[in-house]
């Protein structure tokens, strides 16, 4: 037990330089907010008012905007949580040089990685509090099930987090952003985020239901729209899963690169 507690105070000092560093400029955060703001009135509210009044996804009928909200919460911590991860994870792993220094004392590297995720997931955490706030106050929330739906962005920034820390150990440089931007496009546009998974042809289908945001974004719709059945726990599991071998395969790959 004193050892656990020990290693989480490990992490935790991780994720206190996070606080300190992010006090100095806490616009790069709230800024990850209105992204998905901008998209749910352009398109949820904007495109919505061309869609005919409700249609059904899965027998249960909803405006386009009821629809579309959910999707955007669950990409806003997907997003956030992968930004914490790739991109300003690698920063400071392969140019600031900042993980060697904190080798030098007793963290060790899943340690670092858990303090990361942590504070990923957490960032994804505050920009999903804050949109289903806006949610609830424009109407697009129709169940009180939608309680649950902030845990369950948790999980997702959690997958999306241990994700992106071990595809950061992969990357050579600053081009290899370019793939990761590329994939997140993809992800946004093809996660039954617009439209609803059975107009996609069955061979799309497959693809689409392999993703994670696929998944993040099926449970958080499920939970706000009262839409509540037992399939949801396998997005749980799969969302899980994913985020405890991302973290699991980044502490192998920063032993290998760093303590070599």
């Amino acid at each position: 037990m004193n050892t656990l507690m020990a290693s989480a105070r490990r992490s935790g000092a991780m994720i206190e330089r996070n606080i300190a560093v992010y006090r100095r400029i806490p616009w790069t955060i709230l800024s990850g907010f209105l992204e998905p703001v901008f998209y749910l009135f352009s398109l949820g509210i904007g495109v919505g008012a061309l869609v005919k009044a409700t249609f059904e996804v899965n027998g249960s009928p909803m405006s386009y905007a009821l629809f579309v909200a959910p999707a955007m919460m669950a990409n806003a911590a997907f997003v956030g949580a992968v930004t914490e991860s790739v991109f300003n994870f690698f920063g400071k792993m392969k140019f600031a040089r900042l993980y060697d220094a904190v080798l030098a004392t007793p963290v060790q590297p899943l340690e670092i990685a858990a303090g990361e995720l942590t504070f990923a997931l957490a960032r994804g955490g505050l920009y999903s509090a804050a949109f289903l706030a806006l949610m609830s106050a424009m109407g697009l929330v129709s169940s009180w099930w939608a309680l649950a739906a902030l845990p369950a962005a948790l999980l997702v920034g959690m997958a999306a987090g241990g994700l992106g820390l071990a595809v950061s150990t992969f990357l050579r440089g600053w081009q290899d952003f370019d793939y990761v931007g590329g994939m997140l496009g993809v992800l946004f546009l093809f996660s039954g985020t617009f439209a609803p998974l059975e107009l996609y042809p069955t061979w799309a289908q497959w693809l689409i239901q392999a993703t994670p945001l696929y998944h993040g974004v099926e449970l958080i719709r499920g939970l706000t729209t009262g839409n509540v059945h037992p399939g949801l726990l396998v997005h749980v599991a799969y969302l899980l899963a994913l985020g405890s071998a991302g973290l699991w395969v980044a502490s192998r790959r920063m032993t290998k690169l760093l303590l070599r």
